[in-house]
């Protein structure tokens, strides 16, 4: 009986973990998707040079990062997944979140220097663990968009 109710309270966390990381995850989707639409205006090339015709007063390096954690489903969903192979797509919208994210606070950041175009756009991602003790590590990633943001003339 003791085992059946420790299983409960397990499986009763583990939904409750699911439903708030899920929403947090789609809440988070809504605000990048917001704020995407909000910068369409400054364009992100990953193009070495700008266009030779256009005049730009000021070039200035800009740079969004972001670090973006597993929460626990995810880990979970991702260790069956690794038990029997194949895509661990738990993971995939993390990844995306991340990209996202650092992208906008890039471009938030050509746009507070007054700039309308970033060129030779990259991209960087590290993933970091937390060491959980003996047990398990907590796996985190980062990402950082940089490039170079033109003021026009």
């Amino acid at each position: 009986m003791e085992l059946l109710v420790q299983l409960a309270i397990f499986a009763l966390l583990l939904l409750v973990g699911l439903v708030f990381g899920r929403a947090s995850e789609q809440r988070h989707f809504r605000e990048i998707r917001r704020r995407e639409a909000e910068l369409r205006d400054v364009l992100v090339f990953n193009e070495r040079r700008p266009p030779a015709d256009r005049a730009f007063r000021q070039a200035t390096l800009v740079v969004g990062s972001v670090v973006i954690a597993e929460d626990y489903f995810k880990r979970i969903a991702a260790g069956v997944r690794g038990f029997f192979g194949g895509r661990v797509t738990v993971y995939e919208s993390l990844m995306d979140r991340g990209r996202r994210e650092a992208v906008l606070r890039m471009k938030e950041q050509a746009r507070r220097h007054g700039a309308t175009l970033v060129f030779n756009v990259r991209f960087e991602t590290s993933s970091l663990a937390a060491d959980g003790g003996a047990q398990s590590t907590m796996f985190s990633a980062e990402f950082i968009a940089y490039g170079t943001a033109l003021v026009p003339r």
